[in-house]
């Protein structure tokens, strides 16, 4: 083992040693002041939130100082009016990965916390504000807090990335893993076609561990454990779920009939087999005859019930305005099923050639995948 042959130089490293520990002291000195000032907003200021305006609000205060003069750090907390800090519903370092003295926070930013703060859309609630400045393990919070007042507007801070349906009074029933999935038709609005029975009736955002469950009520959908059927008839019914604004529209399908356009009307009707499904087999087809040639489009008639009681007869036909009949290589975005206008002949597809005088089984499918449907020729 090698050992220091000179007392002096075991003496010098001593010093050395203990000149070091004191540099890394002064290094260490996380003493800071704590944020004493607060410039915007005002006290008890009122936002009555438009998250989709793009509005912000800018949350400022002045410097805290660091005894070594380096940098400090902020973090903003909020909390439910009344709460201490000890449990903020909503943490956030400011701009700058926290070295700026202000935080700016888009409405629809603060829609979200003020969820969290158990304030309901469409009401209004406080809420407090206090920024935190550290340095090191140091944490300081500021010498006092803000309160200021949020209006809420209708609908949804957090929109589900997916919608499943729920509950004894469902085709799926009460198991969760059979829950039926909604079809999202555009940006926090989702679409069921489905049959609704007596029973529970529920949404929820996930078939495992602890969902977030939505009922309705009328025509509001609400985030809680309700789960009364809102189908005041057993039956078929598209039920629209809009988490934009907390709306939930259900529309009973009374019917789905094949529409022949050489006749203008419905010629069969196809029967409900579930899950958004409706069939017809072996019904016969015969072209229309007409003095240029014989005729074979087609397209779909549902028969539907608003909530007020009106009878409606909705046209879903072809994304295009006229058709050639299908071969083996057609595309099947050929047969999707869109609402088209009220028009005897455009928006129509067209049978096969070989379905003329047979018979084909029909197939509607308003499932969570592209609406369409089949022809099989017999």
């Amino acid at each position: 083992m090698k050992k220091f042959s000179h007392p002096l130089l075991l003496f010098v490293a001593l010093l050395g040693l203990l000149a070091g520990c004191k540099k890394d002291d002064k290094a260490l000195d996380d003493t800071i002041t704590p944020v004493s000032n607060y410039i915007s907003p005002a006290d008890n200021s009122f936002f009555r939130l438009d998250p989709p305006s793009n509005a912000a609000v800018t949350f400022e205060w002045s410097q805290a100082r660091a005894a070594d003069g380096t940098l400090v750090l902020y973090e903003v907390l909020f909390d439910k009016d009344g709460g201490d800090f000890s449990k903020p519903v909503y943490s956030i370092v400011s701009g700058t990965n926290g070295l700026e003295t202000k935080l700016t926070l888009s409405h629809g930013d603060l829609n979200k916390i003020a969820n969290l703060a158990g304030i309901a859309s469409q009401s209004q609630g406080k809420m407090k504000w206090m920024v935190n400045a550290s340095k090191g393990l140091n944490v300081l919070p500021a010498s006092a807090a803000r309160t200021f007042t949020v209006e809420r507007p209708a609908g949804f801070s957090v929109i589900p990335g997916n919608l499943y349906l729920t509950g004894s009074g469902t085709e799926g029933g009460a198991t969760l893993g059979q829950a039926l999935p909604f079809k999202r038709v555009s940006s926090g609005v989702f679409e069921l076609y489905t049959k609704l029975g007596p029973g529970d009736v529920k949404m929820v955002d996930q078939l495992t561990g602890t969902p977030t469950e939505y009922y309705i009520n009328g025509t509001k959908l609400l985030q809680g454990a309700n789960a009364t059927s809102p189908a005041t008839t057993a039956g078929v019914y598209r039920v629209t779920l809009d988490f934009n604004n907390g709306s939930a529209v259900l529309t009973e399908i009374q019917s789905v009939g094949l529409w022949i356009s050489a006749q203008n009307k419905v010629t069969v009707t196809l029967p409900y087999k579930g899950k958004g499904l409706w069939e017809i087999d072996n019904t016969p087809i015969e072209f229309f005859q007409f003095s240029w040639g014989r005729d074979e489009r087609y397209k779909f008639i549902f028969t539907e019930k608003n909530a007020a009681g009106t009878v409606a007869m909705r046209q879903y036909g072809s994304t295009n305005t006229d058709n050639q009949p299908p071969t083996a290589t057609t595309a099947a975005a050929y047969f999707n099923l869109v609402p088209v206008a009220d028009d005897q002949w455009n928006n129509t597809y067209k049978f096969p050639g070989t379905a003329d005088r047979k018979s084909v089984d029909i197939l509607v499918m308003m499932q969570p995948a592209a609406y369409t449907h089949q022809v099989k020729v017999r």
